[in-house]
């Protein structure tokens, strides 16, 4: 074994994309330069899907990391992994079982040190309630697993990093959540894993959940009842926040290099920009759990599975971001490198 990192890699719904961009971005010479990946799924699918894809890769059965031959990949194969007969693009109960398999054994990995981050390949929401599973997502069940009680969503594209104070809400209920005290624990969290990713000051930009911010309280009170207050809170604490600002404008000038990242009050609002930005080499970083987790941001993609056409320049750059973040890179090392990851139609729906 080398110095490089073990990475667990975890291929998702084997009936979404998952499978294929996990295959083609293990074939990138980068990504096994920057790491040693242990993909966590079914041996089966791995390898009818490289050899569907036409993909250089072998993959063998292993108990944990091992020493393996170029161009092969150690696969850790958990109980329920492999679905049996399943339909690609299809949702299934014995899909979402074979994923959430996969994780937990993942957490497993990184919790007995044997592997130092995880990256995750997409899973379907739908096929982990059929299996009886209630959590909407990894973030969910991650954190019910770990006892993680703080935890973000954080997306990168390049220079823009946008967390989120809140995620799989309804916009309904997400602008309920804006509040003087979960604003200010984000800005916590943030300023805390940021600078544990190397940067030394980071410069936190909070958009506004009104249209022009609110406009001093004409169209909306949070800004001024909520907002302003969580920001004021933070910067007497030491982190240099700043805003509310409109949200129209504020992501343009994190783009520009003014902020280190921005603080999203709802899914979308931090989701949009992100992929408008850089959709194909955007990828997800949980913050807040006791262990490193990337992730790709795109879905299981059922519309476009078994076609052969999803990109994996997301799944490359959460490989390599994991590696990176892991071996104590600085943070303007993650997200959107130039990796020439790219294959044909976009990762599909998330």
């Amino acid at each position: 074994m080398s110095n490089r990192p073990v990475i667990a890699v975890t291929v998702g719904d084997p009936a979404g994309i998952g499978p294929e961009v996990v295959v083609k971005a293990l074939a990138e010479a980068d990504v096994r330069a920057a790491c040693v990946p242990l993909a966590l799924g079914s041996v089966r699918v791995l390898e009818e899907t490289a050899r569907k894809l036409g993909v250089p890769v072998r993959f063998r059965r292993v108990d944990g990391p091992s020493a393996l031959p170029e161009n092969t990949v150690g696969v850790i194969e958990p109980e329920g992994a492999d679905p049996g007969d399943f339909a690609i693009g299809r949702v299934s109960a014995s899909c979402g079982r074979a994923a959430v398999a996969c994780i937990l054994r993942a957490v497993d990995l990184v919790q007995r040190g044997e592997a130092r981050a995880i990256a995750t390949a997409p899973v379907h929401k739908e096929a982990m309630r059929l299996a009886g599973y209630q959590e909407l997502g990894h973030q969910e069940l991650l954190a019910r697993v770990t006892g993680a009680r703080d935890l973000a969503t954080m997306l990168v594209s390049g220079r823009l990093r946008a967390v989120h104070l809140t995620t799989h809400r309804s916009l309904r209920d997400a602008c309920d959540a804006v509040t003087r005290g979960n604003i200010l624990a984000k800005l916590k969290l943030t300023d805390r894993c940021l600078r544990a990713w190397g940067v030394r000051k980071p410069r936190i930009a909070v958009a506004a959940l009104n249209p022009h911010g609110g406009e001093g309280g004409l169209v909306g009170r949070e800004e001024v009842d909520e907002i302003a207050p969580a920001v004021q809170d933070a910067r007497a604490g030491g982190i240099d926040a700043r805003g509310p600002f409109p949200a129209d404008s504020v992501f343009l000038r994190a783009i520009d290099g003014e902020f280190d990242a921005v603080l999203a009050m709802y899914h979308d609002q931090g989701h949009i920009p992100v992929k408008v930005h850089g959709f194909e080499r955007s990828i997800s970083v949980t913050l807040g759990l006791p262990f490193i987790r990337t992730s790709v941001d795109h879905g299981t993609a059922f519309d476009i599975a078994g076609k052969g056409v999803a990109q994996h320049a997301s799944m490359v750059e959460a490989i390599r971001a994991a590696a990176a973040l892991a071996t104590g890179l600085e943070l303007g090392r993650v997200g959107g490198s130039e990796s020439g990851a790219r294959s044909g139609a976009p990762g599909g729906k998330s």
